[in-house]
């Protein structure tokens, strides 16, 4: 006798092709899920109509917004669709106060998932006006599912709700990163030159871009920084105030991120804050093979790129630091291309948009009464896997 496929609805804030961590992540998890489960993903529009449409072989709903604040819209149509929903989860991603609340609005009696990307952290009046709602939520789940043991261990909410977190980290699909670009990569180069740093993400507070481009003060390389943001006029003015602007270029969004990753010397992630829960971008910049400089930090981003075998972590808003950092990376090939293949191997180990699958799917048949052998992350597999990335 065969088992019914189960049926689960993911919702996020946005999916592509808006860009971030967690779209990211919402957009690589669901790919690889469809042909396991069958799937629908839940986000809002960026105007006021529904659109249905088919992503990749993913069901998309854009859900129409009648109002955005920060980077949460409102859709009142959202309470509504997780009423009627009939679905087997429903598995909400959160930083997403919006959608906790129409999931409590909508008393759907389903099993509910909760995806915990990251605590609310600069925003403190507003998260703690909402966390009454988000702790409902949470109390109401069967599962939680954390990115990293170092944010389960450090997160004060998370530490309420131990007893049904499991860990199960970001991942990629490696095959989108590890066929070359020969052509593009040399056109990069050709451009800014055979010593090129590069930064990826949102131009936002959190992501400590001014200590970088003070790092590159006397760095002879190239600083390509790719991403868009509020933070941007005030990083122009640093560089100018600083007179890099030959040697630190903001790229804006590109239309495919991969070939800078490609040309790349050196990927720098120089975030100041536990806002950055993860860092999708070192897996991205891990499986091309680049070295990573970050920051320690009570998150996961130490633990994607592990200090001495996959890169170099260093000290958060400390520039010093981080010039160091780059510039004994850049001025030693070997070193360079050791901890790019250690990067490698770890990408293929633990950050696989199929091993993220599978695991996602143990979860859902255990919270479903269909537990079978599977492998979820655990404190044991994640501390094991930082002391045995070289072989």
């Amino acid at each position: 006798m065969t088992t019914a496929r189960l049926n689960i609805l993911h919702v996020g804030k946005f999916y592509r092709p808006h860009r971030g961590g967690i779209e990211s992540h919402l957009e690589v998890l669901c790919s690889a899920l469809r042909h396991r489960v069958d799937l629908e993903v839940v986000v809002a529009n960026d105007g006021r109509g529904t659109v249905r449409e088919i992503v990749d072989g993913v069901s998309v709903t854009r859900l129409g917004s009648i109002l955005s604040f920060g980077s949460t819209s409102i859709c009142p149509r959202l309470p509504t669709l997780l009423r009627d929903s009939r679905a087997d989860i429903i598995h909400i991603h959160v930083p997403h106060p919006v959608a906790i609340a129409a999931y409590l609005m909508s008393s759907n009696s389903c099993r509910l998932v909760v995806t915990y990307h990251s605590d609310i952290v600069r925003q403190r009046l507003i998260g703690a006006a909402l966390e009454p709602l988000l702790h409902r939520a949470l109390a109401r789940s069967s599962a939680v599912i954390a990115t990293s043991q170092r944010y389960l261990d450090s997160s004060p909410v998370l530490g309420l709700y131990r007893d049904r977190c499991h860990v199960v980290p970001n991942a990629v699909q490696i095959e989108r990163f590890d066929a070359p670009l020969a052509n593009e990569v040399s056109g990069i180069k050709q451009r800014f030159g055979s010593r090129i740093v590069l930064t990826v993400g949102r131009l936002v507070y959190y992501k400590g871009l001014e200590y970088l481009i003070d790092a590159m003060v006397g760095i002879d390389a190239k600083l390509l920084i790719i991403g868009d943001g509020p933070f941007r006029t005030k990083l122009q003015r640093q560089i100018a105030r600083l007179g890099l602007q030959e040697r630190v270029i903001m790229m804006g969004e590109v239309d495919d991120v991969v070939p800078y990753y490609q040309a790349a010397d050196v990927f720098a992630l120089p975030s100041i804050a536990r806002s950055e829960a993860f860092g999708i971008v070192q897996v991205e910049a891990m499986a091309c093979g680049k070295p990573v400089v970050n920051t320690h930090l009570d998150s996961g981003v130490p633990f994607v790129s592990v200090h001495g075998s996959t890169g170099i972590t260093v000290e958060s808003r400390n520039s010093e630091a981080l010039g160091n950092a780059i510039v004994r990376l850049l001025n030693d090939s070997d070193l360079r291309a050791k901890y790019g293949r250690a990067a490698q191997r770890r990408v293929r180990d633990h950050f696989t948009a199929e091993g993220a699958a599978r695991q996602h799917l143990d979860i859902y048949q255990r919270v479903m009464g269909r537990a079978h052998p599977g492998r979820v992350w655990s404190r044991d597999s994640q501390e094991s896997a930082a002391t045995n990335i070289a072989r």
